[in-house]
């Protein structure tokens, strides 16, 4: 096969420049991301009961919705959680491999059979199924210069006019507003209803028929009166849209004529849907949009659309409004895949020089140099074929496959110089020659070298999804190595070599200066070997005894999935005490933001806080801070790390006695969920209760204490039981006379 390219050199290079074409546009089409899709695929069913506690919503749509989702291909666990704001979110986790978008549509079937069995409130708040992972994408938060502009108004805009665009992207999963919109808020006075002999279902049966657009018909319509000559469509005015129409309402006529409106028993105004959720960003109001990525989408590519969109809806923003993103994952995934790329280049300058120092001749030097960019931008080509992405691990297959690649153009042109000396033949004869006798064994080469990495590429789970496409990076240059060897290596030695002399290094200069050395390390190292020959029982002892401590090494060594790394984010979770208010909760908010805004400054960019929300659960007893740190090179040093701001947080927030607060990292891969270290569930496999449940979670969490040295920053993943006021209407005389008692639990 050599032979035929020896003669026809510009075939080869024909060959080449192809290969390096598709490896071009391969890269212009590959996803770029800082680790393979290695998260099993999970899909998220979400709804919500007004007005149910976290035990209803439990009973009524939870279990439901469970009890339907049997049977569904690939299924391997479904979790949920279920909270006193009537929320309940599902999340079912299929295997590794499952076509997410095949698992949504099973997910939907199914609900489909649950959906009728649910409450008719739930039933019209709708019920939403996204791929979606665990933890935010980014973070957009939303603030105004106009001291005119309230948190309300903000809250409002961003929910008719900026999620909706932002939910419609490829990519994002689910979208969590940080806020809320306008609503009429009727806020009734019980006194005055009692006055009038009313009721809160009398105000809501009076809102539903008086606030509703009815369909008039037509004036006109088919068909018409012969003559008819005007056709157009009767438009009733029944929608209410200020708080003065809606004071309007009529709820009761009495007997001698005159009304009770609205208006007469409550006041009527316009704001916010609900207060749950309190978002600042550095202390100041604002609102925020959080923005989780869709199961098996790309980090980098979801993160610059959102940032184009939100940059095309910024030109209309009512004035003073603007948006920042006080969290974002994606700069780490940037850096890194730079310094890879970077770490790429510098291999190759490396390789360069080394092959130099030791050929010692440019013409020879740059035979194998030209193979390299050939094979990787061929290898690019194979990771399209295969679908795979531009990652830090098939980044980090191509720097070690650099080294490997040259070897065979190294024998190649090696064995073609030896060919000339020791023949006196032509570089083109020389070259047929030195192939004959070579193509098998770089054949071979391959073969073994490949037989190492291939098995990896057959592992299971997510190991699997990490070393598959490392494996598959280093077999496809290896490859491509070979074919490089075989067609266009020797090709280029026909044409660019020259005839060699029997001594062809230099002499003298820093060439013959490195020679003599390097010949005196030769020397050396022969001599070394003849000692250890004939010691060999005591080399041999010495060998084993570097065995020995090498397995001892290995296993004293800690294992991890992936190392933790300063990712230039992370998320602080503050809980109190069940019943707390928001009020108090923001209190502790404040003094976090404190706490990072000026103990922290060298380090601290800015503070994103939600007060009734984080990962644990929503009310009004929980929060969440997102913390972004100033770029990696003004926070040089391992002090200024963010383990260390960790560390140091961690002990300040200790002294807050009237709440947790938890900081944070962010876990290597951000589908995999919202912190590092690991979850640990107990399940009620016994049906003893919740109650047994959280007894048994207490003591969990009092014996994971007696260990500081092993586990650290341990938090229970749950919110706390809510008091609550119970009614109930007692029988007999009691009930007749129109008592209610009330039992406080």
């Amino acid at each position: 096969m050599s032979k035929f390219f020896i003669h026809r050199p510009v075939f080869a290079w024909v060959l080449a420049i192809i290969m390096m074409i598709a490896g071009g546009l391969a890269i212009l089409q590959l996803p770029i991301a800082q680790y393979p899709t290695i998260a099993p695929p999970a899909v998220a069913i979400s709804a919500t009961y007004p007005g149910a506690d976290a035990q209803t919503v439990q009973d009524t749509v939870t279990q439901v919705i469970e009890q339907n989702m049997n049977g569904i291909d690939n299924l391997m666990y479904m979790s949920s959680t279920s909270d006193s704001a009537g929320s309940v979110t599902i999340t079912l986790t299929f295997k590794s491999g499952t076509d997410p978008d095949i698992a949504q549509v099973q997910v939907q079937n199914k609900l489909q059979l649950a959906t009728p069995l649910l409450p008719q409130e739930v039933q019209q708040q709708g019920i939403s199924v996204e791929k979606s992972s665990s933890s935010f994408l980014l973070v957009a938060g939303f603030i105004s210069d106009n001291p005119t502009t309230t948190q309300d108004d903000i809250s409002d805009y961003v929910a008719s006019n900026v999620k909706d665009p932002i939910s419609r992207l490829n990519g994002v999963g689910d979208v969590q507003l940080f806020g809320a919109q306008y609503a009429m808020r009727v806020w009734l006075d019980g006194n005055l209803l009692n006055k009038y002999n009313l009721t809160p279902v009398d105000v809501i049966n009076a809102l539903q028929v008086q606030n509703d657009q009815i369909a008039a018909g037509q004036l006109g319509g088919t068909p018409a009166l012969k003559g008819q000559q005007l056709n157009a469509s009767i438009i009733a005015q029944t929608r209410l849209k200020d708080p003065q129409e809606f004071g309007k309402v009529t709820l009761r006529v009495n007997a001698d004529g005159s009304v009770v409106h609205l208006k007469d028993v409550a006041r009527i105004e316009l704001g916010g849907e609900n207060y749950n959720v309190v978002a600042r960003i550095n202390g100041k109001p604002a609102s925020g949009l959080g923005i989780k990525l869709a199961t098996g989408a790309n980090a980098l590519d979801t993160a610059t659309a959102i940032k184009a969109k939100l940059a095309e809806l910024q030109p209309y923003f009512p004035q003073g409004m603007k948006v920042v993103y006080p969290y974002d994952t994606t700069p780490f995934v940037k850096i890194s895949i730079h310094e890879v790329v970077k770490t790429l280049f510098e291999a190759i300058i490396l390789v360069f020089l080394v092959m130099y120092l030791f050929l010692q001749n440019m013409r020879a030097t740059l035979i194998p140099t030209i193979a390299v960019p050939v094979v990787l931008l061929g290898t690019f080509a194979v990771l399209s074929m295969f679908g795979y992405s531009i990652n830090t691990l098939t980044m980090f297959g191509m720097v070690l496959a650099i080294g490997l690649l040259v070897d065979d153009a190294i024998v190649v042109v090696e064995n073609v110089e030896r060919v000339m000396v020791e023949e006196k033949l032509s570089p083109k004869e020389a070259t047929e020659k030195s192939m004959s006798q070579i193509q098998g064994a770089l054949v071979g080469i391959a073969m073994v070298l490949s037989a190492v990495f291939v098995p990896m590429a057959f592992f299971g789970g997510s190991t699997g999804a990490i070393y598959r496409q490392f494996s598959i990076t280093i077999v496809s240059a290896m490859a491509l190595s070979v074919l490089v060897a075989l067609v266009l290596t020797p090709a280029l030695c026909a044409t660019l070599l020259k005839p060699a002399s029997a001594e062809h290094h230099e002499k003298k200069g820093f060439f013959g200066w490195f020679n003599a050395r390097f010949d005196q390390s030769v020397n050396h190292y022969t001599n070394s070997v003849s000692g250890i020959l004939r010691g060999t029982g005591r080399y041999l002892v010495i060998y084993l005894l570097i065995v020995v401590g090498m397995a001892v090494l290995f296993m004293r060594l800690p294992t991890s999935f992936l190392p933790d790394e300063d990712q230039g984010v992370f998320l602080t979770m503050i809980q109190l005490p069940s019943g707390a208010t928001q009020e108090r909760t923001q209190k502790v908010l404040d003094t976090v933001t404190d706490y990072y805004l000026h103990n922290e400054k060298a380090n601290v960019e800015s503070v994103f806080t939600v007060n009734g929300f984080s990962f644990s659960g929503q009310g009004q007893n929980s929060g969440m801070a997102f913390v972004s740190l100033k770029p990696w090179e003004a926070r040089s040093g391992d002090e200024n790390s963010v383990e260390s701001i960790i560390k140091r947080a961690t002990v300040a927030f200790s002294q807050i006695k009237d709440a947790m607060v938890f900081p944070f990292n962010m876990p290597a891969i951000i589908e995999l969920g919202t912190a590092t270290g690991f979850d640990f569930e107990l399940i009620d496999q016994g049906g003893l209760g919740h109650t047994a449940l959280t007894q048994a979670r207490n003591q969990l969490l009092g014996m994971v204490k007696q260990h500081p040295d092993q586990l650290v920053r341990v938090r229970p993943n749950g919110l706390e039981d809510t008091p609550q006021f119970k009614t109930g209407c007692r029988s007999g005389k009691s009930a007749g006379a129109g008592r209610i008692a009330l039992r406080y639990q």
